[in-house]
């Protein structure tokens, strides 16, 4: 079978207001508040005991481990995050401490290459006797990752050396061979992290390795089932779909529809892309089109939040995307970010770059607050803080953001993703350049063999424009494919002024430009942002007979701040117009729409449970900010969706 070798083609420093502030409060605020936070040392925060764990692994501290049998990956994640920040600009503070932190995981690295603090100190004995519960190749995975963003990063080989003794040890343990374990891990995260180190190194074992995982996953006889007898296990386990939960019940290239965890489906869904790109696998690009179609035209939502279930924190049923419990994890909207990534390498498809813009500004960083200081591990669409305290079925739903969490997984996964946020932009195929997501940057990319600098200018999500010029070494032919966003409907495309009828040129969403470029040359895009009201399928009984408002890709909210409490009562009509302006001063910057709706008069319903069908309505000024942003002032109600009336 061929392969396909990935390189990372191009290097992109972003200066875009929007995101260079959430990358500056990641390396100077969350990065350092993480860093507390591992270390035990953030007043009023759940306990880590992550770096702990680390020193008693390493023989130099006394004590028990302590945490979730995943805590090694809180410390991964954090050091992934840190190299990315390093990659972007030098901090000899960061590196040093980074460094710091590597010599510790080296330290605490077992002889033969094996890497778990919670085995090495609690279970000494149980290696890979629980893969299923017991989260060993997924932190490895998350140490992996790590260790090829820091070599990239600094160019420092000893993590990535550390990292591939420990790949090497899982190779010698796991495959189909007699004298191996015929397996996975319960959290898929190895997979994808093997193909990162394989485009690293170049090593193909690794590709291999990787392969092995996902082609294994599914097959009969189930090796849950096996694992648990031998280790005299008789518990049934707590999700009743055959094994649906870890994304094993059936083959991968089986899988049409997405079940079960919803961030184990994400990384498992990335490495499926991954290696269909790299294999060529027809099998496998085929599958993971499938899920695709179904996660995001059936289980998604407007926020690009996926993952509608507490139970579990996975998927339900197509459809089925209630607002006030929702789950939808932040982790969740990352790993579709990942996801869609990697099916723009496979296939250069617009709907893939518009749910990434739709997760980046709405679903992901609503799992942060402003300053980066707390945190959000569910992000529903509807919140009342009274139901939350005393419903059962919404105790996973914050009303405000946490400092920490006992399973910590959302904070530095969000720290790596903001702070890799360039890696997003661009996708080169030979001659062409795709413009994925639009954001202030300099880039600079190889095209025909020749250097070509980008600087792209724009105040986007807020702004209409979008300014790119283009600066190649010496004037030559290739191709900018410009993606024109899906929620965009009367585009306007110029080069050097002249507006070009782009219509004509467009394939799967990109406007395909090919010409002779010269130093200089500049595309002007102008992507008209009216406020939307934006229905759901009637199916989505959630939503029937309502509305959401929606400009450019972000999604807003009412919030009670702005609009008072019993937010349920006001409704908006189809006849509605909304105005939208750029607010300096509110929520550090955003644009904030404002409109007239009704309202539902509380005082003619007097003590009345229920009454006859009456007019009692008034008009009201309504204010919605954007979603990501809510939460940010006093804590209060929430609503994505508003009711409608004809």
């Amino acid at each position: 079978m061929a392969h396909t070798k990935i390189k990372n083609d191009v290097s992109v420093q972003v200066t875009d207001l929007f995101w260079k502030r959430y990358m500056d409060v990641v390396r100077r605020e969350v990065l350092p508040y993480q860093w507390e936070a591992l270390n035990d040392r953030v007043p009023g925060a759940v306990p880590s005991r992550a770096i702990q764990n680390f020193k008693i692994a390493a023989g130099e501290a006394a004590g028990e481990f302590h945490g979730f049998v995943f805590q090694d990956s809180d410390v991964a994640k954090w050091l992934e995050a840190a190299a990315f920040c390093l990659e972007n600009e030098r901090d000899e503070a960061l590196e040093q401490a980074a460094d710091e932190v590597i010599a510790l995981i080296g330290r605490a690295q077992q002889k033969d290459g094996y890497l778990n603090t919670y085995f090495t100190v609690k279970e000494p004995n149980g290696r890979w006797s629980n893969l299923r519960d017991q989260h060993e190749l997924y932190c490895a995975g998350h140490m992996i990752e790590a260790a090829v963003a820091y070599y990239r990063a600094t160019g420092k080989k000893a993590f990535l050396d550390m990292m591939c003794r420990f790949a090497d040890y899982i190779d010698e343990t796991f495959g189909r061979e007699e004298s191996k374990i015929r397996g996975y891990d319960g959290h898929q995260e190895i997979e994808l992290a093997l193909v990162k180190l394989y485009d690293v190194t170049g090593d193909q074992k690794y590709l291999n390795l990787s392969r092995y995982f996902i082609d294994e996953r599914g097959q009969q006889p189930h090796f849950f089932d096996m694992e648990r007898e031998k280790r005299g296990d008789d518990r049934p386990f707590f999700w009743n779909e055959s094994y649906g939960y870890h994304q094993a019940h059936v083959p991968v290239r089986e899988q049409k529809k997405a079940v079960g965890h919803a961030v184990r489906a994400m990384y498992m869904y990335t490495a499926m892309a991954d290696l269909a790109l790299r294999l060529n696998d027809e099998t496998l690009k085929k599958a993971c089109e499938d899920l695709w179609e179904n996660v995001t035209t059936k289980q998604m939502y407007i926020t690009a939040g996926i993952g509608s279930m507490e139970f579990g924190e996975a998927f339900s049923t197509d459809y089925d995307l209630p607002n006030g419990t929702a789950y939808t994890e932040t982790c969740a909207s990352i790993g579709l970010v990942f996801w869609a990534k990697r099916m723009l390498e496979l296939q250069a498809d617009a709907k893939y770059a518009d749910v990434m813009e739709r997760a980046l500004y709405n679903g992901t960083i609503s799992g942060m607050d402003l300053d980066g200081k707390k945190f959000f591990y569910v992000n529903p669409l509807e919140v009342k803080p009274e139901t939350s305290r005393y419903r059962q079925d919404h105790h996973h739903v914050k009303t405000v953001r946490q400092k920490w969490f006992s399973c910590a997984c959302c904070p530095p996964n969000l720290a790596r993703l903001l702070s890799s946020i360039g890696q997003y932009m661009y996708t080169v195929r030979q001659d062409e350049l795709h413009v994925h997501q639009y954001a202030g940057n300099k880039a600079a990319v190889e095209l025909n063999g020749q250097q070509v600098a980008i600087h792209q200018e724009t105040s986007y999500p807020w702004d209409e424009t979008v300014k790119l010029t283009v600066m190649p070494d010496e004037e030559g032919t290739f191709t900018f494919a410009l993606r024109i966003p899906g929620w965009c409907k009367q585009a306007e495309l110029r080069v050097n002024g002249e507006k070009i009828d782009y219509e004509a040129f467009v394939k799967r969403g990109y406007a395909y430009l090919k010409r002779k470029w010269m130093q200089g040359d500049q595309i002007e895009l102008l992507f008209p942002m009216p406020v939307e009201k934006i229905r759901a399928n009637p199916k989505v009984r959630e939503n029937a007979g309502k509305a959401a408002l929606q400009r450019g890709p972000v999604v807003y909210c009412l919030e009670e701040a702005d609009n008072g409490k019993e937010l349920s009562s006001i409704k908006i009509n189809k006849h509605s117009v909304f105005s939208a302006a750029f607010k300096p001063d509110v929520l550090s910057g955003v644009v904030v729409i404002e409109g007239e709706g009704v309202r539902e008069r509380e005082e003619l319903w007097g003590e009345a449970l229920y009454q006859p069908v009456h007019k009692h309505s008034v008009g009201v000024s309504i204010k919605a900010i954007p979603y990501f942003a809510w939460c940010n002032r006093e804590p209060g109600e929430m609503a994505v969706w508003i009711r409608e009336e004809s």
